[in-house]
This record gives structure tokens, sequence and C-alpha cells, in this order.
């Protein structure tokens, strides 16, 4: 089984939007969850699911809203899996979570972005707080996670984190068994996390592209297990 994640950046570099969709070809993941993304990707997945298009928002320091097109979306995922429904989120225009039948038996995949405007905001924390929620309500429910998406924090290095936010997450993964297997990844902020009761000790592999951030100010990065 193959899962990537990948922030697309809104489709700012448009005029790659043919390399931006190879690359998410290339990556030949069973389940793609790309965030702030753009419908103008259409990555060849018989199955998807998006946030619904955010409406204007207005935040504390800026001086204009944040406006969304509308085949523009935070989160979306794609897979050849079988969808078996959808569950409720915190937040359905920053997270989406969907029930997948694999190989492996069921899965939640939950995309998110930890902080859609980043982890300085005020609005970072308290978004964070909501969504560890989430995790812990639906491992207690029995559910196994996939945790994918823009997380706004390097685990390794210095590279861009807040402590709090970083122990936040960490602690509550702890709490409910679930494995940040991208943690070690330099530069990156962008993560897989798993139920280590759906890995069941295999053994992974990682991959990460767009190295020198020309399709996206954010690398992509892909786990592979048996």
């Amino acid at each position: 089984m193959k899962i990537a994640t990948w922030n697309v950046e809104r489709l700012k570099h448009r005029k790659s939007l043919a390399e931006i969709i190879a690359a998410c070809e290339r990556s030949q993941a069973n389940i793609l969850i790309l965030t702030e993304n753009d419908e103008a990707i259409k990555p060849k997945y018989r199955n998807c699911c998006h946030t619904p298009t955010p409406p204007p928002l207005k935040l504390q320091g800026y001086d204009t809203p944040i406006t969304y097109t509308t085949s523009e979306h935070r989160v979306s995922i794609y897979t050849n899996y079988k969808i078996v429904c959808q569950h409720p989120t915190f937040d359905e225009y920053t997270a989406l979570c969907i029930e997948l039948e694999t190989e492996k038996g069921n899965i939640l995949v939950y995309g998110t972005i930890m902080g859609i405007i980043g982890n300085r905001h005020p609005s970072f924390e308290a978004d964070l707080i909501r969504q560890t929620e989430d995790f812990r309500r639906l491992t207690a429910a029995g559910h196994r996670l996939c945790i994918c998406g823009d997380y706004n924090c390097s685990f390794s290095d210095n590279y861009y984190f807040t402590k709090s936010g970083r122990q936040r997450i960490t602690d509550t993964f702890s709490e409910c068994g679930i494995e940040l297997i991208t943690a070690e990844r330099p530069t990156c902020i962008d993560h897989i996390a798993v139920s280590k009761q759906f890995i069941n000790y295999s053994s992974v592999q990682i991959s990460e592209w767009n190295m020198d951030k020309t399709l996206s100010d954010h690398k992509g990065i892909s786990i592979q297990f048996d």
C-alpha cells in the first residue's frame, strides 16, 4: 500500500499544471491527499472527495478576507479504494475524513491542514486542539486512522514548528497509538501518520519529490508498506 500527500499551493504555479499532475501520477499512490488543491488537477483515480470551497474568511491581523475560487479546496482525497462513508470533523472546510475499504481492512483517511495560514497565527493552536480531539474521538470509537496533510510543523529539526504544537501532536499520537512515520524527514512539514495496528510492524519506505520546490512551496511525500 502506498499513501502520498502534497500541498500544491492553490496552483500558484499554474503554468506548470501538467508537471504537477504528472508528479501526482508518478507517485503511484493508492491514496493521494492534496492540500490547498484546485480541481484543475485531475489525477487518474476512480474516486475522489473534496472539502467544500470555503467562504471568504476574515482573520485577525489581515486587512482583507482570504477568498477562494469555486474550484479550490483545502483538502482533496483521491483513491481507487471503495469509499465506505464520510465521518464528521471539527471543520468541514479544513479536514476531510473518509472511511476506505482496503486489502488490509478498513481505515479512516483524515486529510487536513493544521493551521490554514501557518503556525504563527493564533488560529493555529485553537484549530490544533480541535483536531486532536477528533483523533481521540475516532480512535476511541475503535477506528484505525491515517492522518495526512500539511501539519505546518517539522519534527526532526528547527525548520518550522512551535514547541506547543509539536508537543500536542506527538502526545496525542502516542496516546492514540498512532505512528508519525515521516517525523524524521528534515525540512518536512507535510506528514503521514498511521495507526500502529494498521501498519502491524510492516517495513516502511519513504519517498519525497519536488525537492527544489519549483512546483509548490512544499515537498511531496509518500510512504509504502506491505
